[in-house]
């Protein structure tokens, strides 16, 4: 048997993405998640996709109609990424030293991020390892001329 990578496992890993921080509140909880796997879907309406990866209750948030915000980060905001990659568990607060807003719908959105877009899914298909949900985008804000972060991965098996 090989050892040696695919070479589409080596390619898929080079596919950029941006980097976002997803903010949502769920009843009286609320939480964050790093996202890089997230696109424009469509013009009219604005739509977008985003993946999830499988089991964490954040999908099911989503799925229960959850309103919430894509935050694009800045190509130089390293410390969102140190506060958002470790995840959190269900109740855990993840806004501590990290300055937010609410929108009118009271998503939190987060103050340092390039703009924000506030979506509601309208669908999902399950993927192997993650849930790719379709989200309509139904308001947002620019909040800086801040270059987006743009992330390449050494390979396409793993984050």
């Amino acid at each position: 048997m090989s050892t040696e990578t695919p070479a589409h496992v080596s390619i898929l890993g080079r596919v950029p993405s941006g980097i976002f921080i997803l903010t949502v509140r769920h009843g009286e909880q609320e939480t964050g998640m790093l996202a890089s796997w997230v696109m424009q879907a469509g013009f009219e309406p604005p739509m977008v996709t985003v993946a999830v990866k499988q089991g964490r209750y954040v999908a099911d948030w989503l799925d229960a109609g959850a309103v919430f915000a894509l935050n694009v980060v800045a190509e130089d905001d390293k410390q969102l990424l140190k506060h958002f990659g470790r995840g959190f568990e269900p109740g855990q607060p993840a806004f501590e030293g990290i300055a937010v807003s609410r929108t009118e719908r009271g998503t939190p959105v987060l103050d340092v991020a390039v703009g924000h877009l506030e979506c509601v899914a309208t669908g999902h298909v399950d993927s192997g390892d993650h849930r790719v949900f379709l989200a309509r985008v139904e308001a947002g804000a620019l909040a800086n001329e801040a270059r987006p972060m743009v992330h390449v991965r050494k390979s396409g098996l793993h984050y």
